[in-house]
């Protein structure tokens, strides 16, 4: 990437193209991250209904949560691009090493304000700290996704995004039964007057996080920072990467839409008829399809000498899959999950291993899978929503790696603004609401997020394509 590099000063490349090193080591170190803010980003689904209970509050009132957390990822984002417009951007200034600690840092803060907010009985102060907790994985996601996207070649940057982030979603798969064992049951010191439960499991967090920064700090990892820091607002003179702000709004805002809706679609008569603790399991299927699509995008898009390796690491996988579904649901769900697996490999199979192409296919078949559940009935309608999960796994590390490629001295700036971005999933699932409300039907309300894939298969096709930018205009 032009523009960038580390701390050898070497020719403006990628990263990774400049020194020929193998940064393994630093990528297993930063894919913690992922992982850890995957874990901490759905402990708010449980944070709901506790501080629901606790503090008997409507349920608007308990979704404040959501509002809090993903509002951080708007206004501190906000505030990142209006600094780097007037100032230059602040983590070309101190290298992503830096960003990255100073991020674990604030969210650490954020997380051991838990303890107060629940010793005073203020769910004010427990927005607060949300707030806070949430403003710190901002600054990692500006930092950490254009740093994995720059350690390394520059055409296996979406393979590598793609493989922390299963790690992501490896932390969403296993944050609900950790944290709801440790908040409902673990600590049973919480009543109607306390909300005390949430002290220990969240000052563990933050333990944790500050075990990290400091990790992060100890070890050696390539200090990427720009020879030249410019003020101004540069990264928007890339079409691409302004395409690319309204795709992850469009795709943050359509599978935050279609997971919101989905344990309503299961409890709809006409379509499974499942109460609610039953649905939540299917859910569990739905999660877990993002998570095994990203390995699969990650061993796809990677670059193999021996095509074979590829095809058997994607074979081990499926395997993997198949044992995990049917140890848990039994032989009949575990083959119909095994035919949605082939059908994804299919479908990757005729991205030809172009990050591009493979997203604009991956968004035409959530679309087909939308029209089903939006006309059809019954299991086929189930399984087409569960299978949607499968062709998201991508989409969010490939449009952000599509979006920076050839930002240079802007790549953190318009990190800032794709994260910006993730407000998206705060306001498309309302308007879906209130599509469902004034039709009268939950399956139509799916048109929204029908909408949201279109424009996500029109940016892999057509609107990813990097224009150029002369050197004065993109200053």
């Amino acid at each position: 990437m032009a523009g960038i590099t580390t701390s050898t000063k070497t020719a403006p490349a990628a990263a990774g193209q400049q020194s020929g090193k193998n940064y393994t080591g630093p990528l297993i170190v930063v894919t913690i991250l992922f992982f850890m803010w995957g874990f901490i980003t759905c402990m708010n689904d449980i944070l709901i209904p506790y501080l629901k209970g606790i503090f008997d509050l409507t349920f608007a009132q308990a979704m404040l949560v959501q509002f809090a957390f993903f509002g951080a990822y708007f206004f501190v984002s906000l505030a990142y691009f209006i600094v780097s417009m007037n100032q230059g951007d602040p983590i070309m200034k101190i290298g992503y090493k830096n960003g990255i600690i100073i991020g674990l840092v604030v969210a650490a803060v954020g997380c051991s304000l838990f303890y107060p907010a629940a010793s005073l009985h203020s769910y004010g102060f427990f927005l607060g700290a949300l707030f806070i907790l949430a403003s710190g994985i901002t600054i990692l996601q500006i930092a950490a996704n254009p740093y994995v996207a720059i350690l390394g070649p520059a055409e296996s940057a979406s393979s590598r995004l793609n493989m922390t982030q299963a790690l992501n979603s490896l932390g969403t798969t296993i944050a609900p039964i950790i944290g709801g064992w440790l908040i409902f049951e673990g600590v049973n010191t919480a009543t109607t007057d306390g909300a005390d439960s949430v002290k220990m499991p969240y000052l563990a967090l933050a333990g944790t996080l500050l075990l990290i920064a400091l990790l992060f700090k100890l070890f050696r990892l390539p200090k990427i920072h720009s020879d030249e820091i410019v003020a101004g607002s540069g990264a928007l003179k890339y079409s691409h990467l302004v395409l690319g702000m309204v795709c992850i709004f469009a795709y943050v805002g359509g599978e935050v839409a279609v997971g919101s809706a989905f344990i309503n679609f299961l409890n709809l008569p006409h379509i499974a008829g499942l109460e609610e603790k039953e649905a939540s399991g299917f859910l569990a299927l739905y999660w877990g399809g993002a998570m095994v699509g990203r390995f699969f995008g990650a061993v796809a898009l990677a670059q193999f000498k021996n095509a074979a390796n590829r095809f058997a690491i994607i074979a081990l996988i499926t395997a993997i899959a198949f044992g995990a579904v049917y140890a848990t649901y039994g032989m009949d769900i575990a083959l119909i999950v095994l035919g949605l697996i082939v059908l994804n490999i299919v479908v990757l199979l005729l991205g030809s291993y172009i990050p591009s192409r493979t997203l604009g296919l991956f968004a035409t078949a959530v679309m087909a899978l939308l029209l089903v559940v939006i006309f059809t009935e019954g299991a086929v309608a189930m399984w087409s929503i569960i299978a949607i999960g499968l062709f998201n796994s991508i989409m969010f590390p490939t449009i952000f790696t599509l979006a920076i490629a050839g930002l240079g001295k802007f790549t953190s700036q318009g990190s800032s603004l794709l994260v910006m971005a993730i407000v998206g999933g705060a306001l498309i699932p309302p308007l879906q609401g209130i599509v469902a409300d004034s039709t009268g039907s939950l399956q139509y309300s799916f048109l929204i997020p029908l909408v949201c894939y279109l424009y996500i298969a029109y940016y892999g096709f057509v609107g990813y394509k990097p224009k150029q930018v002369a050197p004065a205009a993109a200053r």
